[in-house]
């Protein structure tokens, strides 16, 4: 990979971008000159400025290499940076010591290639091309751009929905082109300039985060503000609890209060736009009963069954409890439908949420909830943070082998644990002697020998998935809550007994094993919990 000479310097760098817009105490050549001078004196390896002005200014009190551009109003009313060769040039003639212009397809219509042709050839700088896509990067590069940020990505019509920095993007950019790469946009912590760093970036170009006081003091302020508010006055949110069988929903407050609680069916097998009706009825219903109290709704909160894309709230994968759930945008149709914002939750992991939150976790940081019901899910705290895996798969439990070859379970796979830890099993393990899992509960807490012993069945297979999740993450406690787990103190108690001698140095651990006490709507809290994070 080529590197211009006058660039080599600022690799693996940190670049700072000093602008200012008219109107902010700090506009003006001077003041961004004595920016410029305290970010060198920190450690920067060069600077992004705006015009030739505030470039002169710049170039007098350091010789670290420049950025220059020039932002102006274009026909369109819009601004587009570096928008003519003549601008261009001044900028070098101010001590530009690098020129940068948008690129993306806006700046196409308007001749970016071409003057980053002139400007390489005429004015003998290196030529830096702002994007905000893949296929604009593609088409700087091959156009002679000597290299590439993604200065404009989540400003242009196409890339509007991205709002944080996302380091992935920086590693695809840096995998397909033959030109570095230097992060910009949205960085707004030393933790993302190295994510930009570890995926790859040449250098990192950080503005507003150290630049721009006014909107620092703002993030600021408004956080202070608003948890302030969160502290003093109590909130509410809509949880949704979206099952193969039940869909509870309700009303929760900030402080674990059940306000309101219902359920209906599921429409499990009605396909995408069915489910989606069900869970905004679902809101709907919740905060009109809310409004009839006098309460007013923050956020919505949706567990569900299925892996989830927490980011954008869309369903990365469902099995076929749930057809046609795969891949459906459940945030952004739902929020659109209610105006509110809207957090999306694997059901397993909102149970961990709500026990972290209201329940039995609050004092752990490391801790397992396992739900058992139809399914087996579990969802999990990893120093203190909700896991959620690289792909969003992680805490499969259910889906972890258990007896190979063995019964063949809804994921396509044969002998996984749910098929041998799930209501229907017990059902199973006791003969066909119970209508339903909850009967069986209920006889062996009456004193029945063989609903016991199918429970102790049940125990001595979870306690083998229980030894896999405590051998790998040595956990604090693990939590059992779902309809098995209610009310059945006996399965608590084979899990006890079972799961030591699976275990290494058990005595040396201090594990809490735990049965949940949320009750049935633990998912609706946990879903309102997720929705009050997202939320503040």
């Amino acid at each position: 990979m080529s590197v211009p000479e006058s660039c080599r310097g600022l690799r693996g760098k940190l670049i700072v971008s000093c602008q200012a817009v008219a109107g902010d105490a700090f506009y003006g050549p001077d003041l961004m000159a004595r920016f410029a001078l305290a970010a060198v004196a920190g450690g920067a390896a060069g600077i992004r400025a705006n015009g030739p002005e505030d470039i002169r200014a710049i170039r007098q009190v350091t010789a670290v290499p420049i950025i220059g551009i020039q932002k102006s109003v274009h026909p369109d009313g819009r601004i587009l940076i570096t928008g003519s060769f003549e601008s261009a040039h001044a900028l070098v003639e101010a001590g530009a010591s690098m020129i940068a212009l948008d690129c993306t397809a806006r700046g196409q219509r308007y001749g970016a290639f071409d003057r980053v042709r002139r400007i390489r050839e005429e004015l003998g700088v290196p030529v830096l091309a702002d994007i905000a896509t893949m296929d604009e990067a593609l088409a700087s590069a091959d156009a002679g751009a000597d290299m590439v940020l993604p200065t404009l990505r989540g400003y242009t019509p196409d890339t509007e929905e991205v709002t944080a920095f996302d380091p992935r993007f920086i590693e695809e950019l840096v995998g397909r082109l033959g030109v570095p790469v230097i992060a910009e946009g949205r960085i707004v912590s030393p933790a993302q300039a190295r994510e930009a760093i570890a995926a790859g970036a040449f250098a990192v170009v950080v503005g507003t985060a150290i630049t721009r006081p006014k909107d620092i003091t703002g993030w600021f302020a408004t956080a202070v503000e608003h948890e302030f508010r969160c502290q003093t006055r109590e909130t509410y949110f809509v949880g949704v609890d979206l099952g193969g069988t039940n869909t509870k929903f309700g009303v929760v407050s900030s402080t674990g209060t059940l306000v309101f609680d219902s359920f209906v069916p599921t429409p499990a097998g009605g396909g995408r736009e069915a489910l989606l009706d069900n869970v905004k009825r679902a809101i709907r219903e919740a905060r009109r009963r809310a409004a009839e109290l006098g309460i007013a709704i923050e956020a919505a909160g949706i567990a569900t069954a299925g892996w989830v894309d927490a980011r954008t709230g869309r369903i990365a994968y469902a099995t076929g409890n749930l057809p046609g759930w795969t891949g459906t945008p459940v945030a952004e149709e739902v929020s659109a439908d209610c105006g509110l914002p809207v957090a999306v939750e694997n059901d397993a992991n909102a149970l961990a949420a709500a026990e972290k939150r209201f329940g039995a976790a609050r004092e752990w940081t490391d801790f397992v909830c396992i739900t058992l019901g139809t399914g087996v899910g579990s969802g999990c705290y990893v120093g203190g943070a909700l896991h959620r895996g690289a792909h969003f798969f992680a805490n499969a439990l259910g889906h972890m082998v258990l007896i190979p070859d063995g019964i063949p379970c809804n994921c396509g796979q044969r002998g996984c644990l749910e098929v041998y830890c799930n209501a229907a099993a017990l059902v199973r393990y006791a003969g066909g002697e119970f209508p339903s899992a909850a009967d069986a509960i209920a006889a062996a807490n009456a004193g029945d020998a063989n609903a016991a012993a199918a429970i102790r069945t049940l125990g001595g297979h979870l306690a083998q998935g229980c030894a896999a999740l405590v051998q790998l993450l040595d956990p604090q406690g693990i939590v059992l809550s779902g309809g098995l787990a209610m009310n059945n103190p006996q399965l608590l108690a084979a899990v006890s007994e079972r799961l030591p001698p699976l275990v290494s140095v058990w005595d040396r651990r201090g594990l809490s094993l735990v049965s949940s006490g949320l009750g049935y709507f633990g998912g609706v809290l946990g879903a309102a919990a997720l929705a009050c994070d997202r939320w503040r």
